[in-house]
């Protein structure tokens, strides 16, 4: 093989796709994003595109005072989901935090506010 036929073979390797990793992505979460409430939610619920590290995980809700109230993750939910129940929440609005660590090791954050009237 010539060196020009070579450095073709090289830059056509190059250009193709590699994958990238998969981050945590959130596709589906209760409360939902941006919903208001008529009571106080007794647990969150997200789930996610892939498995995360559950041990690694956490949920906070962020009341109208911006006090942080950490959730209680339940460990039994599936591999895709971080679930946890929530104290009880009086009226207000409210921003929810998750922080997730993705099989793939790199964390994720990310948050969405909601109301409870």
């Amino acid at each position: 093989m010539t060196s020009l036929a070579r450095a073709i073979v090289a830059s056509a390797l190059l250009a193709l796709p590699t994958p990238a990793p998969a981050h945590s992505l959130l596709i589906e979460s209760t409360p939902a994003a941006k919903a208001v409430l008529s009571a106080s939610p007794p647990h969150a619920d997200l789930r996610f595109n892939n498995r995360i590290e559950r041990r690694l995980s956490s949920i906070a809700i962020v009341g109208p005072d911006g006090r942080r109230h950490p959730g209680t993750v339940v460990a039994d939910s599936a591999p895709d989901r971080l679930r946890a129940a929530l104290p009880p929440l009086p009226p207000g609005d409210y921003r929810l935090e998750w922080r997730v660590l993705s099989t793939d090791g790199h964390v994720v954050i990310g948050s969405y506010p909601f109301r409870v009237e």
